[in-house]
Formats: C-alpha cells, sequence, structure tokens
C-alpha cells in the first residue's frame, strides 16, 4: 500500500461509512490517508496498523478498484462483482450504488443476484425482454448460438430462465429460488416476476388455455397468477416502509411434468403477523381486505354487512371502525382500495369460487370489523368484583350474525373464562381490561382460521391433481428479511432464526461452489475452512437449553410462567458464572442493566440482536384458543366457521399424540415453526437453490435516492458480504492468465525478452505465467542493487533507488496458485506484488515527467530566444518610421503657407467684385421701376372710368325691368280679384246640397221603415259602428293636420322675424346708395356679392349710363297677413275637430239607445227622427226643411256645377299665379338664395320652379319678381294674394261640410235602388279628395 494507492476507509458515524481516500504516507505502524469525497474533503488522517502476516492490514482501510470507463461500463464490465479485483463491503457498496443510477438494478455477485428497487417503473418487463431470455436461455441449453455473442444482462429473468433449464436437464433435479430482503425492498414484486416468467416457459407447449364449455376456467397458468392478489388481500399491509409488505412468509412450488408444463401448484405459508389485527402503529394499515371492503363495498353490502354511514359522525368508515382507524387508514400510493376490491373479486371468481362463498368469507370480514367495535363497561358483581359486561348489544349482535354464531356464546367468549382443573370447569367473569383482551385474541384467532382456510381453498384450486404426474418442481421462496428493531420481540425471533438457517444452508452453498470451482482448476483446496454458524442455530432451537425450547418450558407452566422468569432462566443457562456477560459461544449476550430489563442479545451472522423478553413472549408463542372459543367455534356455528376452525386445528394441534389415543395438544407457534422451517431446509437443501437478495435504497420510497449505510446494512444482513468472504476465504484474488502477466511483467525490466518475453503472443498463457512467477522469485531473493557492471547507473535506476524502497519480494510459492484459466493468490502476496507495481510506476512516472519537463524547458527557451528577434525588429521599424514621419511632416508645413497666402489674395479679389456687381444691379432696378409705376397707374385709371359707365348702365336696365314686371303682374292681379267674385256662387251650391243631402236622408228613413225588424236593426247598428269608426279616423287626420298647420305657423314666424333683418339690413344698403347718386359723387366700388349680382343682371356691353333717379325697396317675402291667415286657419281646424268630436259622441249615444231599444222591444224604427239629423243640421250651419228637399235626379246637375266651380279656382290659383311667375322668371334675390343652397342662381330657370314643392313654394314663387318694385305695387299684390288665399279657405271650408254630409246619407243607404246615388254622391266625394291633393293647396298649411 504505496503513496498514491486509493483506498476505502470505514467511517463509523455519518450516512456514508466508506469514504474514499488516497494513502499519503506510510510508516511501520500506521498509514496516512486524505479524503477524496465527503464534506471534509482534503482532511488527512492516519489508520493503525492491526495485521502484517500475509501482507499489511490496516484498521478500516480496504484497497479500491480502478474506475471503469464508459465503455468498460456500456459492455457490463462490472455485471458480476466476483470479476472485480478487489470484492469486499466497501466495493460492493460502490458497485452497486454506481449501477443503480444508471438504471441497471440487478446485479451479479457471483451466483447471488442483487436487486435494487427503483421505485418507478423501468421499461424492464416488457413482452420483447421476457422472449430475449427465453430464447437465449433455450438455445444456451441446446448448446446453440453464437459463442462469441456477448450475454444478456443480470436480471431476474436470467435467475427464472436458469431455475427452468436445470430443472429441465438430464438430471431433472428440482429447483427453489430463494428471494429474501427486507420490508420495501421488491420481494413481493420479484416473486410475482418470477412466477410470470416460470408460468409462460410451463404453458408455452399449450397453444391455447383449458377452456370448459360455458364455464369460463381459466389455464392453470392464470389459476397460480390470479392466487397472489387473494394471498396479497388477505396477507399484506401497509407498514412505514411499504406499502404492500407481506407480513407472513410464503414457499409457492410449481410443479411441472416430463414435457416442461406446468400441471399446478402448492402454496405453504409461515408466521401470519396476526398481532397486527388488534394493533398497528400511526401510519400503518391493516391488511388490505378489511379496507377494500369499507371503501369498494355497494349500497346493497352496505346495507348487508350493517356499514351505516350514519352511525360515524362524520368519519370515513375506515376511520371508524377500531381495528382500521388506528393507524389513521392512510391510502395507499400504487392503487386504490376500491380497484383493490375489484381485483380481488375477480380472482376468487377466476378461482372458481361460488357466488355464496365470497359473500360467506366478506361476511367474517365484517363480523371481524364489528367484534373489533365491542365496548365493555363495568359492573359490580355479587362477591363485589368489578366485571365486565357488553355496552352495546347491537354492535355484538350483528357480529354475532355476520361471523355465523350463536350471539349468547359469543358474549360468554367475550366476558368468560372457563379453566379446567381436575376434570371440573371454573367460569370466571373478565374484568373490561381483559375483556377487551379476550375480544383481540378472539379477532386474532378467528382471522388467523381463516387465513389457513384461504391458503387451502387456493391450494385446491391450484393444485395439479395426481402426483405422478409431477417430474420435478420448482419453488419460489418470499420470505422475510433480517430484521433489527429498537425493540424486538417473538415475530423478530422467528424471522432472524429462520434467515440464520438459511444463511447456514447458504454458506453451505457457496461454499461448495468454491470447491467446484477450485477442483475445476485444478489447484490446492484442502487447507480451507469453512465458516459455520450452526452455534448460533443450536442457541435458539438447540434441547434442552435453547432459547425457543426453554420458552416452550416456560409456557407448559401454564399461569405460573411469565416473560420474567423466563429471561432469567436464560441468563442462568448461558451466563452462569457471576459478573459473567458473554455466553461460551460468544452467542448469548447479555449486561448487567439489560438482565435487570428483561433484554438479551444474540449475535447472529448479520450482527448482535436485542431482544425484550418483556413483550409477550409467553402469549405470543402460546396462541392458544380458549375453552369459550371452542365452544364458540364448534357448536351452533356456521359450517364455513367449522371449515375455518378445522383448518386452524389441523395446524396447531399435535397428531402424533393423537395417533397414539391420547387428547391432541396443542402445539405453540415456536414448534409449528420449527416444523415448518426443518421442512423447508430440507426441501431447499434436496433442490439446486438460487439466490436474489431485494435491497432499498432509501427508507423514503423516492427513485434515485441512495442511503449508503442504510444499504451497507441490508448487505450485511442479506448474507452478501458473507457470501463474498467465504468466497475469498481461499484465494481471494483471481485474474486470468493474460491480466496477470500484463499486469505484473513490469516488475522485471532487466530481465531481457529472450529470457521473459513481453509479449503473449505464440506463447502458452500457463507456462509464460509460471516461467514469470519463478524468475520473479529467484530475482526477489537476490539483494538489491542498481549499478551496471562497469559501475555505472541509468537514469531511472537512479530514480528508483531515491525512492522508498518496497518490501522485499518473498513469499511462499503456494501463497499463488496457477490453475488452468486463473491466477489464485492470497492477499499477502497479491499487495507485495501491487506495492511493487506502484514502485516501478512511480519511478517510470518520475522519468516521463523529466523527459517532459526539459522538453518543456528547452521549447520555452526557443520561444524567448525568437520572441526577443522579433522585439528588436519591431523597435527598428518603429525608429524608421519616426524619422520618415518628421521629413513628411516639414515637406506639408511649406505646402500649408503657400496655401494659406493663396486663399487671403483670392478672398480679396472675390469681395471686390462682389461689391461693383452689387452697384450696377441697384443702379439698373431703379429705372426698371420706374417705368413699372407708370404703367401701372395707367391701367388703373382706365379701368376706373370702365367700371363707373357700367355701373351707371346696369342700375338703369333694372330699373326699367321692374317697371315691366309691375304692370304685367298688375294685370294678372286684376284677373285673380275678378275670379275671387265667384267665390259667392259656391256658398249657394253649398246650400242646395245641403237640401240634397236632407232629401236623401229622408228617403233612406222612409225605406228603413218599411223594414223593420231585428236584423235590419242589427244592420243599422252596425252602420252606426263604422259610421263612428270613420269619425274617429276622420278625427285622428284633423289632429294630424292641426298639428302639422301649427309647425307651420311657428315656422313662419321664425321665418318672417328672420327676414325683417334682412330686409333692414338692404333698405339701408339702398338707402346709402341713394344718397350718393342724389350727390352725383361716384359710386364706390362694389362689393364683391353686389358685383356678382350686377354681373347677373345685365350683358356686359358697353352702353350708355343712365341717372337713377330713385332706389328700389324689396319688400318682405313673408307678411303678416299671410301669418294671421295661418293662425285663423288653426283656429278652424281646432274647432271642426271639435265638432267632430262632438259627432262622434252623439253616435255612440245613439248606438247604446238602439241597442238598449232592440233589448227591450226586439226591433226598432229607423225612420223615427234621432239624434243625429239634429246634429247634422246643426253641423251645416242652417235648419232643414225636410218637406222642401228636392229629388236626387234634380241635385246632381247642380252638384257637378259646384266641382266644376271649384275645380277652376283651384286651378287658377295652381296654375296661373306660377305661370305668371315664371313667364316672369329672374335670378332669385338673397333671401331664395339662402334658402335654397342646394341649387345655384345661375341654374335657377322654368323647370326648376315646377320642382319645388313645399310649404313655401307660393312665397318663394312671388320673390320672383325683382325688388325694383315699387311699394304700391307690392301692396296690391299683397292684397289680391291675400283674397284668394281668402277664396280658397272658404272653397275647402265648403267642400270639406259636403263631403261630410254626403258621407253620413251615403251610410244611411239601405236598399238597392239607392246604390247609383251613393256611388254618385261618392264619385262627388273623391272629387274634392282630387282637388285637395293638388300640391298648391300646401301653400296655406
Amino acid at each position: 500500500m504505496e503513496a498514491g494507492t486509493r483506498v476505502w476507509s470505514y467511517e463509523a458515524s455519518g450516512d456514508d461509512p466508506w469514504i474514499l481516500s488516497e494513502v499519503t504516507s506510510r510508516s511501520s505502524d500506521a498509514v496516512t490517508l486524505k479524503r477524496l469525497s465527503g464534506d471534509d474533503e482534503g482532511e488527512a488522517f492516519d489508520r493503525k496498523l492491526i495485521s502484517s502476516d500475509q501482507g499489511a492490514k490496516y484498521e478500516g482501510v480496504e484497497l479500491a478498484n480502478a474506475p471503469l470507463s464508459e465503455a468498460d461500463a456500456a459492455e457490463g464490465a462490472d455485471d458480476d462483482m466476483i470479476a472485480l479485483q478487489h470484492l469486499h463491503e466497501p466495493a460492493i457498496l460502490h458497485a452497486v450504488g454506481e449501477r443503480y443510477f444508471r438504471g441497471e438494478i440487478y446485479t451479479w455477485t457471483g451466483p447471488v443476484l442483487i436487486a435494487v428497487n427503483p421505485f418507478q417503473r423501468l421499461p424492464l418487463y416488457t413482452r420483447e425482454i421476457l422472449d430475449a431470455y427465453r430464447q437465449e436461455g433455450l438455445l444456451r441449453s441446446q448448446n446453440l448460438g453464437d459463442a462469441t455473442a456477448k450475454p444478456l444482462g443480470p436480471h431476474v429473468y436470467s435467475i427464472a430462465d436458469r431455475s427452468y433449464r436445470q430443472m429441465m436437464s438430464e438430471e431433472r433435479k428440482s429447483q427453489s429460488v430463494l428471494i429474501s430482503g427486507e420490508s420495501g425492498a421488491g420481494k413481493t414484486e420479484t416473486t410475482k416476476i418470477v412466477m410470470l416468467y416460470l408460468t409462460t416457459l410451463g404453458s408455452g407447449h399449450a397453444e391455447t388455455p383449458e377452456q370448459e364449455e360455458g364455464g369460463g376456467k381459466l389455464s392453470i397458468m392464470e389459476r397460480v397468477l390470479q392466487s397472489n392478489p387473494i394471498l396479497e388481500a388477505f396477507g399484506n399491509a401497509k407498514t412505514l416502509r411499504n406499502d404492500n409488505s407481506s407480513r407472513f412468509g410464503k414457499f409457492s412450488e410449481l410443479g411441472f411434468n416430463r414435457a416442461g408444463v406446468l400441471q399446478g401448484a402448492k402454496v405453504q405459508t409461515y408466521l401470519l403477523e396476526k398481532v397486527r389485527i388488534g394493533y398497528h402503529a400511526s401510519g400503518e394499515r391493516n391488511y388490505h381486505i378489511f379496507y377494500q371492503l369499507l371503501r369498494g363495498a355497494t349500497e346493497e353490502q352496505h346495507q348487508k354487512y350493517s356499514f351505516h354511514d350514519g352511525i360515524t359522525g362524520g368519519l370515513e368508515l375506515a376511520n371508524y371502525f377500531h381495528l382500521t382507524g388506528q393507524g389513521g387508514a392512510p391510502q395507499l400510493r400504487e392503487f386504490t382500495d376500491e380497484e383493490g376490491l375489484k381485483y380481488t373479486l375477480k380472482s376468487m371468481r377466476s378461482m372458481g369460487w361460488s357466488e355464496d362463498k365470497i359473500d360467506q368469507v366478506l361476511s367474517i370480514v365484517a363480523g371481524i370489523l364489528h367484534l373489533g367495535q365491542v365496548k365493555f363497561e363495568s359492573k359490580m358483581s355479587d362477591g363485589g368484583q368489578e366485571i365486565a359486561q357488553i355496552a352495546d348489544e347491537k354492535t355484538v349482535a350483528d357480529a354475532a350474525k355476520l361471523l355465523g354464531v350463536d350471539l349468547e356464546k359469543l358474549i360468554t367468549a367475550l366476558t368468560v373464562r372457563i379453566m379446567v382443573t381436575r376434570g371440573d370447569e371454573i367460569r370466571i367473569d373478565l374484568a373490561p381490561d381483559k375483556a377487551a383482551d379476550a375480544r383481540d385474541a378472539l379477532a386474532k384467532t378467528v382471522y388467523g382460521a381463516m387465513f389457513l382456510w384461504v391458503v387451502k381453498e387456493v391450494n385446491n384450486c391450484i393444485k395439479w391433481e395426481n402426483d405422478s404426474d409431477i417430474r420435478s418442481s420448482t419453488g419460489v421462496l418470499d420470505i422475510f428479511g433480517f430484521e433489527s428493531f429498537a425493540v424486538n420481540s417473538f415475530e423478530q425471533l422467528c424471522i432472524n432464526f429462520t434467515n440464520e438457517a438459511l444463511q447456514q444452508q447458504f454458506n453451505k452453498f457457496i461454499f461448495k461452489l468454491e470447491q467446484e470451482e477450485y477442483e475445476r482448476e485444478n489447484i490446492t483446496w484442502a487447507f480451507i475452512e469453512f465458516p459455520d454458524n450452526q452455534d448460533c442455530l443450536d442457541t435458539i432451537q438447540a434441547k434442552p437449553k435453547g432459547i425457543l425450547a426453554l420458552l416452550d418450558d416456560e409456557c407448559k407452566l401454564g399461569q405460573r410462567g411469565s416473560d420474567k422468569n423466563w429471561a432469567q432462566k436464560l441468563n442462568q443457562t448461558y451466563l452462569p458464572n457471576k459478573n459473567q456477560e458473554v455466553s461460551d459461544n460468544t452467542r448469548y449476550s447479555a449486561t448487567k442493566m439489560q438482565q435487570v430489563k428483561g433484554v438479551f442479545c444474540v449475535r447472529h451472522f448479520a450482527g448482535n440482536v436485542a431482544y425484550t423478553a418483556e413483550t409477550n413472549f409467553l402469549e405470543k408463542n402460546r396462541d392458544e384458543i380458549p375453552l369459550t372459543a371452542k365452544s364458540l367455534f364448534e357448536q351452533d356455528s356456521s359450517d364455513l366457521i367449522k371449515e375455518i376452525y378445522g383448518a386452524q386445528k389441523e395446524q396447531s394441534e399435535d397428531t402424533a399424540s393423537a395417533k397414539t389415543g391420547k387428547p391432541a395438544k396443542q402445539k405453540t407457534v415456536s414448534q409449528q415453526f420449527k416444523e415448518q422451517l426443518t421442512s423447508l431446509i430440507e426441501m431447499v437443501e434436496a433442490t439446486d437453490p438460487h439466490y436474489i437478495r431485494c435491497l432499498k435504497p432509501n427508507d423514503a420510497a423516492k427513485p434515485k435516492l441512495m442511503t449508503r449505510k442504510r444499504l451497507t446494512e441490508q448487505l450485511r444482513y442479506g448474507g452478501v458480504l458473507e457470501a463474498v468472504r467465504v468466497a475469498r476465504m481461499g484465494y481471494p484474488v483471481r485474474l486470468d492468465h493474460s491480466g496477470f502477466f500484463k499486469r505484473y511483467r513490469m516488475l522485471l525490466p532487466s530481465i531481457p525478452d529472450e529470457k521473459l518475453p513481453w509479449s503473449m503472443d505464440d506463447e502458452e498463457p500457463q507456462e509464460l505465467c509460471v516461467k514469470f512467477l519463478d524468475i520473479l522469485l529467484e530475482e526477489g531473493a537476490k539483494p538489491v542493487s542498481y549499478a551496471n557492471a562497469d559501475g555505472t547507473m541509468t537514469r531511472a535506476n537512479k530514480i528508483r533507488k531515491a525512492q522508498k524502497q518496497p518490501e522485499e519480494m518473498v513469499f511462499p510459492k503456494t501463497d499463488v496458485q496457477l490453475g488452468l484459466t486463473k491466477v489464485f493468490m492470497r492477499k499477502g502476496p497479491h499487495d507485495k506484488l501491487e506495492s511493487h507495481r506502484v514502485f516501478h510506476q512511480s519511478a517510470s512516472i518520475t522519468l516521463i515527467q523529466s523527459w517532459i519537463r526539459g522538453m518543456q524547458q528547452e521549447r520555452r527557451y526557443l520561444i524567448n530566444g525568437d520572441a526577443a528577434l522579433t522585439i528588436e525588429r519591431w523597435y527598428r521599424g518603429c525608429m524608421g518610421r519616426a524619422r520618415w514621419w518628421r521629413l513628411r511632416e516639414a515637406q506639408a508645413s511649406l505646402l500649408l503657407t503657400n496655401n494659406f497666402r493663396m486663399q487671403i489674395n483670392r478672398k480679396k479679389y472675390n469681395r471686390s467684385r462682389r461689391g461693383t456687381v452689387r452697384l450696377q444691379a441697384q443702379y439698373r432696378g431703379r429705372n426698371v421701376r420706374k417705368v413699372n409705376a407708370a404703367t401701372k397707374i395707367q391701367s388703373f385709371r382706365r379701368m376706373r372710368v370702365r367700371t363707373v359707365a357700367y355701373t351707371k348702365l346696369k342700375s338703369a336696365t333694372i330699373a326699367l325691368q321692374c317697371c315691366l314686371r309691375r304692370s304685367e303682374a298688375k294685370k294678372v292681379f286684376d284677373e285673380i280679384k275678378r275670379a275671387q267674385k265667384d267665390m259667392g256662387k259656391l256658398k249657394e251650391h253649398n246650400e242646395k246640397l245641403k237640401m240634397e243631402m236632407a232629401s236623401l236622408k229622408a228617403m233612406l228613413q222612409a225605406q228603413a221603415a218599411s223594414d223593420a225588424g231585428k236584423a235590419e236593426s242589427e244592420r243599422a247598428i252596425a252602420e252606426k259602428q263604422k259610421e263612428i269608426d270613420q269619425l274617429e279616423a276622420r278625427i285622428a287626420q284633423l289632429e294630424a293636420e292641426l298639428s302639422e298647420e301649427k309647425e307651420n305657423v311657428k315656422r313662419l314666424e321664425d321665418d318672417l322675424n328672420v327676414q325683417k333683418e334682412d330686409n333692414q339690413k338692404l333698405s339701408r344698403d339702398l338707402q346709402h346708395q341713394k344718397e350718393l347718386v342724389s350727390r352725383g359723387a361716384p359710386s364706390p366700388v362694389p362689393t364683391h356679392r353686389q358685383t356678382e349680382r350686377q354681373s347677373r343682371a345685365a350683358p356686359q356691353t358697353a352702353v350708355a349710363a343712365e341717372k337713377v333717379v330713385d332706389a328700389v325697396v324689396v319688400g318682405h317675402t313673408i307678411t303678416p297677413e299671410a301669418l294671421a291667415q295661418h293662425q285663423s286657419e288653426v283656429a278652424r281646424l281646432e274647432e271642426q275637430l271639435e265638432e267632430q268630436r262632438r259627432m262622434s259622441r252623439a253616435a255612440r249615444i245613439e248606438v247604446k239607445n238602439l241597442r238598449a231599444a232592440i233589448a227591450d222591444k226586439g226591433v226598432v224604427d229607423v225612420t223615427a227622427p234621432t239624434e243625429i239629423s239634429d246634429n247634422v243640421s246643426e253641423m251645416s250651419g242652417s235648419e232643414i226643411d225636410r218637406s222642401d228637399v228636392p229629388v236626387p235626379s234634380e241635385v246632381e246637375p247642380n252638384i257637378r256645377c259646384v266641382n266644376l266651380s271649384l275645380e277652376m279656382v283651384t286651378d287658377m290659383c295652381v296654375f296661373v299665379i306660377p305661370f305668371l311667375a315664371v313667364h316672369w322668371s329672374r335670378p332669385l334675390t338673397f333671401v331664395e338664395l339662402r334658402r335654397r343652397p342646394a341649387v345655384h342662381p345661375r341654374q335657377i330657370t322654368r323647370p326648376h320652379i315646377w320642382k319645388w314643392n313645399d310649404e313655401r313654394c307660393c312665397f318663394s314663387l312671388c320673390m320672383c319678381l325683382h325688388r325694383p318694385i315699387s311699394s304700391i305695387c307690392r301692396l296690391v299684390l299683397l292684397l289680391v294674394f291675400g283674397i284668394v288665399a281668402i277664396f280658397l279657405g272658404i272653397a275647402l271650408i265648403l267642400r270639406w261640410q259636403h263631403c261630410v254630409n254626403h258621407a253620413r246619407m251615403a251610410w244611411l243607404v239601405l236598399d238597392s235602388s239607392f246604390s247609383q246615388r251613393a256611388r254618385s254622391f261618392a264619385a262627388v266625394s273623391s272629387g274634392f279628395d282630387d282637388m285637395l291633393s293638388v300640391p298648391c293647396t300646401n301653400c296655406f298649411m
């Protein structure tokens, strides 16, 4: 162990027990190390020498293997840790950790497969991978395939395939796969994978599963696999370390026939943890079946099993029940309880269980839950003792009903204990606390018996029919691993006893493999000792002084026996001497303090374990069924309970005593367990075992996290390190011939190639290694001399001489054995070879370093010399460039001076030239401006003269035109005035029309009188109603006209105000112009607007201006008289509207009277005078004499004359006045232009006037006359228009009254003889309507 060697150093404290370090120095009694990892990296510390035999051995120091390259890791160089050069605890720990973080969870350690739980789903169990391992195993078993191909890596499929192929070999020997590990290490999942692979191979010869017609029976393979969910539901529970921890041991034996086809299976269980029924810690759970039933049951099952949610007080059922709620009833991470129940029921049905059987099993599970709910009250007995009584009898009744037992006997079993003394029964009433213990004991007994019955039923479903068909078998053992807790009890002693026995068998197996290895290599091995732990097994089980034997003896004492007495007997047996703390065989120990507390220690193969005696060892070992419980199960119970109890008795009673005729004795748990363990060991020894050690990398169940200290403990508890110790007890270091020669040939550098070649080409490896070993021992016996024959010394020898010399190469030749393919070495020779190898490597490294440093110095010298030359060249260049720059600056200064002088002279010349040019430009500009000013004055004078002449001519022309138009307007006005005189005739025609209307009404009334009857009366009422509707329509029309007229009046008022303001402005302008003309002064320059009007009024011809005598002022377009007429029209319409409303009310009254008369008499006389006639007369404005009514034929010509007269007057107003306005059409005034901005004044012609159809068209037409009209003419025109408007208003009123009367008469026509007259009056009415629809009539609205 020379300086620079990498080693592992042990640290008792901390999470990492082994720290990678490096040797810095070594003395005769210690070695100095430096940490290469951890928190204190770089810290130096010393380790003492503890042994020098067969090489130096230091305290807590192990040699480290060289780190693997990425290529070696990819090729699987660390698949089997036996191939490592140094195989010990830190080497295995490091290799397993490196593979775990690479995702390779399986590793070989010789025949043992190490499986690390990844805590995540990895793609390692697909169908393709399974087929790959099956194909490789098939080819290997038949000696086929490529021998040079790389084998598949370590996998659980490899173990399963190897066991199957060995079972199918010529020997046909049965196989066994032993899977162990602590809780949460993955034993259950590994067992499933192994069974899946074996059943897949065993069913590969059958093309289709075995089916029954209509039965749907599954194949053997599927039934075997379906048995796992049932056993997990009843035997697995959640612990702090594992969500699906198996709380029992299980050995599944798969039977195969001669062809290798699976025929069936058998399951044997060991040591169910029944104590979990009554108590489990916080964060843990009871068995899965309880939670599956509580959370996955349907509503119907809730009623059947008395799971009433209402009684839980808001708690979940799993938290409410005592047996399931102690740990908080947490949920599982992998699957839910609802899914678990479905899977369990599916497996039960797959096993062929009937629905009744399934229901009975679930009923017992529910009964156990209700049994745990039983509570006790205390009462005083007759003797004054406190005894227990049931607090809630309904709970006990539900439990008895579901369990299928008698209620009274169940109460007795819970509250009474029966003792048999000399044939007499003694009944003892239990106290409340003892009754609670009896309740828990009864629940444990029922559940344990039911678990045994479930296993029995599963075996009945999957077992083979004939034993003769089974040629060989493969067993899969899922056993609990070594356990060591803070407080260890009876369960831990049994579990560790099992692991101790299996470890003994494992050591024998490993030693046997080592023996075969030595024999195969043809080396001597007789001196190797086999590590034996039989003394530990004897300490536990040997009679009469074994721990379990003394426990059975103490149990036989009955009530006199106790845990404390048993612990004292153990100390007296194994520690007989005073102050003795360790037994003679060193397996049992107890300090004085431990003896007082009842604690003792047993040194197992994995270390010391302290057991506490006062943890109910005796009670757990007895596990006896009380007499009251026996009576409960044997009498008045259901068939299933009897069957379950029979399975319990079959396992717990001693059948040997029953054969002799004596009463069967109940066996203790330790006796049952020893028998099962003995049977298991015998079975394993009769088979070829295969080992799988499952490891748990961390307690948090998280992926990619490893706690090295916990992993080290599991390696020790799993026996992996013990296997390594056995394997390395003889020759721990093993190298093949080529590796040995290549590694250590460098130890003889002075031996020439002719004597000992450096290459192994064309050489026999074994002979070359033998030759090398002989020369090595021969050279090692000689004194060391580094000088040559001539006294000189090479550089390499000088270096070797200067270094610290290694140990002499002297060791027995028997310590190195050369086998047929490998070289086997003990630790002493291997350490010496390694120290000499490090010595020569250090010398070679020093020589190489000196040569490289010389090359580096030479290279540095050459680089520095070249750099100096480069700097000199650069300096000379800089100096030359500086001199040349100075010369260039002198030349540049001369050139700059000449240029500066030139610029001064040039500036003077340019300034003189610019002054001369400016003087010439000023003189010439003055002359030109004089000429332009004279020309402009002359032009302005001529323009002024022409403008004045044109203005005078235009004014004279306008005045002449106004005179002509005025005369024409007077003529038109006279004609209109004459036409207005004819309006008096219209009144006469109106009177005649009224008389005709009265005559028609009288005729209608006379005709109606002749046709009296109910039907006619009803028709008259309908006509009246129609009249009322028409009157209402007319009222609505009049209201609309009235509102429109009011709006017109308001608009006219606004326009009149605006017009007055404009006329005032215009009057002021004209007055000013008149004053200017009267003074004879030239008129001012016209404004833009006046110029524009003048340009439109007269042609631009050069005529002589005439003197304007007077100015014309334009009158108002809208007069107050016109506004007054509109207001009177509004008043008239309001009066007419009121009359129409009054008529409507009268008509309604008449209809009401008619209906009342019909109701009284049944008929009505329509000829009788009514209020309507009076109202009509009132509306017409005159009384009508019915005796003087003319004949209708005489009235018609008069009506036509009236119509023609009205049409003439209307046409005169509509067509004559617009004609005159069009005839004198001229450009409109600014008032009209303001009101009609959409049409340009120059675009106004005769057609445009006919298009203007609005309420102001007449006033607009009147404004066509130009403003030069006298005031008298304007008054005459206004008078004419007022008279015309009056006559038009009278005509409209008369026409409206005529239409109303005519319509009322037409309503009264009842006979067909008057239909023609009615049509005539309708035509007259339509004529008046056509007159009203003429556009010009809108002028007065």
